[in-house]
């Protein structure tokens, strides 16, 4: 069957008289705050306690915008008659967000869990030079990061708890049994 001629611009017509009766809705940005994904990308925030200065954020980075200093420092031995070890310690972490596209590549690489996405997004600079923003401002960031979502009460537990669990059980029975043949 053809279509009858102008049943496509009667379509559009109906559409737009549809939409031109509903009310606008518009919200006023600074004064109303909008309601944000879970996921949503905004900033990336530092835990600085969890940099090792490993440096592969840096080198997986495709846009080369994040910028680690480092000083080795030694560390005295644990023990009477153990070795003295280094460690490095993080001078400075800083990211350009001017070069930054986003991709979460730095915070999927990072072994220590150092790095972490935050919803904020109120960061616009009038200069493009001051988006270069160091670990100071991630670490800020860093208590705008919202918690992981709950594990699924239905999935299996993970291997690594249900052995600790089993050795704290052996453990606690191990304890239990000399404390019953003593009375």
């Amino acid at each position: 069957m053809a279509p009858i001629p102008g049943s496509g611009l009667a379509k559009g017509l109906a559409v737009t008289l549809r939409t031109m009766t509903k009310k606008s809705v518009t919200a006023q940005y600074p004064d109303t705050q909008p309601d944000l994904p879970p996921r949503t990308r905004g900033v990336i925030g530092l835990f600085e306690e969890n940099c090792t200065v490993c440096m592969l954020c840096a080198r997986e980075c495709p846009d080369w915008c994040i910028y680690i200093d480092s000083h080795k420092e030694t560390v005295p031995a644990a023990a009477p008659g153990g070795r003295e070890r280094s460690r490095n310690v993080l001078d400075r972490f800083a990211i350009d967000f001017s070069l930054c596209m986003y991709c979460g590549i730095c915070i999927e690489v990072c072994p220590f869990d150092a790095l972490f996405w935050s919803p904020e997004f109120e960061y616009a600079e009038t200069d493009i030079r001051e988006l270069t923003h160091e670990r100071d401002k991630l670490r800020e960031w860093m208590w705008t990061v919202p918690a992981p979502p709950a594990l699924d009460p239905a999935a299996e537990e993970p291997k690594e708890i249900a052995a600790a669990r089993k050795a704290a059980e052996k453990l606690a029975a191990a304890q239990a049994e000399p404390q019953e043949g003593e009375s």
